[in-house]
């Protein structure tokens, strides 16, 4: 059976032509509990056969395990698909360790282990994957201009950053790409981020645009209905009362994608991507799954095109919803608002 190919988009101003839907990498290695290696490399290929051509991962997935998973899809598709991984959260055998290192030092190590472990000699996308406020832009993303120069890099994205900041990387070396969380349930970047990277030419990547599943109402509350090991059990929003709350506001999604034929899960993927026209900028949401069924669904969304009628359903929801997208938001371009 033959698949239709979704839309293309470009990268900022002189980045890649990607599909207008790309593929969060994520899930398989690492955070929500055990992967089907099979399954998740039949999806890798649904995504390619869909025109998903934007792969990404980074190097905290599985402690690179994720790049390493990555690299025979990435070697027999290097000319077909835009590659993009990220550096910046730093990992140890401490399960519950995150730190986060921004310094040029740790960025000339970190490309050169993502690039042996991809088994590439260029990386198409290079994320800053979130910011320590302590290390001034300016060396970051002049360090991350070297690897441009010296042909390690095509292009640089930045992510959780808020607009200031990203004008202010902007005027270093270009950014291409921005990525943060931006859903039904998460606008927060919509506070400067947006404007900017809409000002500047940045195309905007939205990560967890299905708010980490919870929009597509696979499960209601994430310490009852998800396995052990499943990370989402320890976000504030999907578990007690903070849950109970917000399974409540699925009801116009779920509403509007009965009305259609659709499901839930579509509506608000095409919601995001109804995002680009709102504001003016390309827009690349990174759904992430390990089943080619919901690849080529989340896919499909990309044809969906909301009514206004539709969209004033769903604009009260984000003002909304209970509880933070982590339990510590320190390192979210949310906490560094003005």
């Amino acid at each position: 059976m033959s698949i239709d190919k979704i839309a293309t988009v470009r990268l900022g101003t002189d980045g890649p032509l990607v599909g207008v839907q790309g593929f969060g990498a994520m899930g398989i290695s690492d955070f929500y509990g055990d992967t089907d290696e099979a399954a998740a490399r039949d999806t890798l290929d649904a995504a390619l056969e869909a025109g998903v051509t934007l792969i990404d991962t980074a190097d905290m997935y599985g402690k690179g395990a994720n790049e390493e998973f990555l690299a025979p899809f990435v070697a027999a598709h290097r000319d077909e698909i835009t590659l993009a991984t990220k550096f910046a959260i730093e990992r140890t055998d401490d399960p519950h360790y995150r730190g986060i290192r921004n310094d040029p030092a740790y960025i000339r190590s970190a490309v050169e282990g993502s690039l042996r472990r991809l088994g590439v000699d260029v990386i198409d996308l290079y994320y800053m994957h979130r910011r320590d406020p302590a290390v001034p832009l300016a060396e970051s993303v002049g360090a991350m201009a070297e690897l441009v120069e010296h042909g390690l890099v095509k292009h640089l994205g930045l992510s959780e950053v808020t607009g200031a900041e990203l004008r202010e990387a902007h005027a270093v070396h270009p950014i291409t790409a921005l990525q943060s969380e931006w859903s039904l349930f998460s606008r927060d970047v919509e506070h400067s981020a947006v404007g900017a990277a809409a000002e500047l030419g940045v195309a905007f990547v939205p990560y967890s645009p299905l708010g980490r599943g919870f929009l597509t109402g696979a499960f209601a509350d994430a310490t009852k209905d998800l396995p052990g090991g499943d990370f989402r059990q320890f976000q504030p929003r999907f578990s007690g009362d903070n849950a109970r709350r917000n399974a409540a506001l699925l009801e116009p999604v779920r509403t509007i994608a009965e009305a259609r034929g659709v499901t839930p899960a579509q509506i608000a993927l095409a919601w995001v991507q109804q995002r680009a026209e709102v504001h003016g900028l390309a827009v690349v949401p990174i759904p992430g799954t390990r089943k080619r069924a919901r690849l080529l669904e989340n896919a499909a969304a990309t044809r969906i095109t909301l009514t206004a009628d539709e969209l004033a359903l769903l604009e009260p929801i984000a003002a909304q919803v209970a509880g933070d997208r982590y339990p510590d938001m320190s390192s979210t371009s949310a906490a560094r608002e003005g």
